[in-house]
Parts: C-alpha cells; sequence; structure tokens
C-alpha cells in the first residue's frame, strides 16, 4: 500500500488530498473521492481511504476548507462549514476541482469515478449529483444532510446515488427522507435509500455518543452500510 499528500488549487486556495493505493496493481483502476465531515479532512477521512484501497480502487480523500484548515470530529465545527453551506455554488466548485484533480492521476480511469461522504460530505456528494456533473458515475451519503443547494432549476441527474440514512437523525428527518425521494426521482435519477431503523445521526463514527444531540455510533449500521457501498461500488465499476 501507498498513501500520500497532494497538494492542489482551485483559483488563488490551496487544498491538500490524501491518497491511498495498492502499488501491487499498475494499470489504471477506479477512484473513490472521499468528501469529509464538518471536521475537514481527518484521521476518520483517511482511514477510510486506507479501506478502500484494500479494496483495490484509488482513493482520493477530497478537502474543501483548505489545506490546514481542520476542525475535531467530536466538536463543534460550525465556523469552518457553515461558510460553504451558506454559498453552495463555492462549495460546488471545490468539489468539482477535487473530482477532477482526482481524475486526473495518473493511475485512476477517468471514466469510474465514484464520490462517497459523510455527514456534511453527504450533502456534498448529493450536490455533485444534482449539479449534472457526470464525472461521477455515482455517489454514496453516509449520514448526509439533504438540503437543495437552490442553485437554480435541477436538471436530470445522470450519477447513480445510494443515501445509507439513520431513520431516526434528527438532521434528516423521515419527512426530509421523502423529500429527497420525491426530488431524485423528479429529477430521474437511479436511486436507493438505505434506512435503518433505531439509528441515529453518525452511526459510522466509533466514539460518537450523544443521543441527547441525536448523534450515535451504531455497528451494526456501520457494517450494513459498508456492506452496501461495497456492493454499489462493483455495480457501478463494473
Amino acid at each position: 500500500m501507498q498513501a500520500e499528500n497532494l497538494d492542489y488549487k482551485d483559483g488563488d486556495e490551496t487544498f491538500e488530498a490524501y491518497i491511498a493505493r495498492d502499488t501491487a496493481v499498475s494499470e489504471k483502476r477506479p477512484c473513490v473521492v472521499i468528501c469529509h465531515a464538518w471536521a475537514g479532512q481527518t484521521d476518520l477521512e483517511r482511514k477510510i481511504a486506507d479501506e478502500i484501497a484494500k479494496l483495490g480502487y484509488v482513493a482520493f480523500a477530497a478537502d474543501v476548507y483548505g489545506k490546514g484548515r481542520r476542525g475535531e470530529p467530536l466538536g463543534d465545527n460550525s465556523a469552518l462549514m457553515q461558510p460553504l453551506l451558506d454559498d453552495r455554488a463555492l462549495l460546488l466548485q471545490r468539489l468539482r476541482t477535487s473530482v477532477k484533480t482526482a481524475a486526473s492521476l495518473p493511475t485512476v480511469d477517468e471514466n469510474r469515478i465514484v464520490a462517497i461522504g459523510y455527514c456534511f460530505g453527504g450533502l456534498c456528494v448529493l450536490d455533485l449529483a444534482r449539479s449534472g456533473d457526470t464525472t461521477p458515475k455515482g455517489v454514496v451519503s453516509f449520514h448526509g444532510i439533504f438540503n437543495p443547494p437552490g442553485l437554480g432549476n435541477q436538471g436530470a441527474i445522470k450519477s447513480k446515488v445510494l443515501i445509507l440514512h439513520g431513520y431516526d437523525d434528527p438532521m434528516a428527518t423521515p419527512e426530509q427522507m421523502v423529500g429527497v425521494a420525491t426530488e431524485l426521482t423528479q429529477a430521474k435519477a437511479d436511486w436507493q435509500i438505505h434506512a435503518y431503523g433505531n439509528t441515529l445521526h453518525a452511526f459510522t463514527a466509533k466514539g460518537a455518543n450523544a443521543p441527547e444531540r441525536g448523534v450515535k455510533y451504531d455497528e451494526a449500521a456501520d457494517k450494513r452500510s459498508w456492506q452496501a457501498m461495497k456492493n454499489f461500488l462493483e455495480e457501478v465499476f463494473a
């Protein structure tokens, strides 16, 4: 296995990706772009990248905050996230730059890219799909936020969409889940939602244990959602 950091630019801003791959594979292969949660690219995203590389893919842990701008996974990272929630056009631009950078890597098959994301990163990958960008052939949202970006009329969504969702997540209510399903249907997307019962927000985040705030790790949902993602990757990359 090989892991390295890569600086890349969007305008005057510098971002830092973490790239993991199996060096035993020499030919170009599919790439999974990982969009980070609200703390920014942390050890959590880098660990996910390492695990994805073990599946035989190139893993590209993206960065939309900027090099060196990081928070605490279990802390309050609103000051980092909110400016991009307030400017979804800027967020989309940075996401597209990240995907374009991943696609340009010499080890990546640019025609086989999927973007996955956790929490805030789930919102990010849904924004990529909503944009009509055809570079990601699929997107996977883990306990993501469903609020649409409000960037004009929604066109057809070309990326396949998989949403992995805690049914009792107070940050994405059952009504909002139905809302995003309706939105995806109207956009003629190929979509799936796997909703896990009795499951709160951040169900993949080991150590998360604040049920009073709607946040709690769930081992069963974590394992089920990872398996669902693996099945989805196999389908999209076939």
